[in-house]
């Protein structure tokens, strides 16, 4: 560890140098490095996060620039794994990452999932999420679930105390599963906001923090900076 990096965190009577400590011993899983998945890791890694999962399939668009933080030009073409390790060992060279270009698939997931202690879901389909939750729920482990829309956005932490898990908020997964994915308008502060908030959720779960969202949907609107905390169980 070193002190001056983490200093001004440090500083916080809720982390000082015992959750440091648990910061650096912590694993996380990050599924989806695009709109969420790009703060996320940045705010995972700035905090102290011992060991990192990098996990997506795609390589970098030119699309994705303005939303996706952790790319600039020079990695169009890239994978995005590659993209993100380049500048998040960059950023902190101390912390351990591991790369999963092949993303997370039925016959990976739980292989995958049960290296980690918590699941970060930063990705854009239905099929993905309700992996996540079977994998987590088998295992038990927590996860933090995040999902934009244009101008919305909303997130909760899964599987937690409250064990609510993402089936309870959408329970009819063979509907969803089946709705053709569409493209979407893009606004990037909306998914830079909700990937920090998801970061922040993260470093709360590891630290033992208790969160309002552990039992609670939180969605916000873009337009009209409406929040709302909504209890699901």
């Amino acid at each position: 560890m070193e002190p001056r990096r983490y200093e001004r965190q440090m500083m916080l009577k809720e982390i000082g140098a015992e959750g440091q400590r648990k910061l650096r011993d912590a694993s996380v899983l990050i599924v989806g490095l695009g709109g969420l998945g790009s703060p996320a890791a940045l705010y995972l890694t700035g905090a102290g996060i011992g060991r990192i999962g990098l996990c997506d399939p795609d390589t970098v668009s030119e699309s994705n620039l303005h939303r996706q933080v952790l790319y600039d030009t020079s990695s169009l073409g890239i994978a995005k794994t590659e993209a993100a390790h380049r500048r998040l060992l960059d950023l902190s060279p101390e912390i351990i990452f591991n790369l999963h270009p092949e993303g997370l698939t039925q016959k990976n997931a739980r292989e995958i999932i049960i290296g980690y202690d918590l699941v970060m879901d930063c990705s854009d389909n239905y099929a993905t999420r309700y992996l996540i939750d079977r994998v987590c729920a088998e295992q038990g482990k927590r996860w933090v679930y995040g999902a934009v829309g244009e101008l919305t956005g909303q997130l909760s932490l899964m599987n937690g105390a409250a064990e609510v898990r993402y089936k309870d908020l959408f329970p009819d997964e063979e509907y969803f599963t089946s709705l053709p994915k569409r493209t979407l308008a893009a606004f990037g502060p909306v998914p830079g906001t909700v990937g920090s908030l998801q970061a922040a959720e993260a470093v709360k779960a590891i630290i033992g923090i208790p969160s309002p969202l552990d039992g609670s949907l939180m969605t916000i609107d873009f337009l009209t900076l409406n929040t709302n905390l909504i209890k699901l169980k």
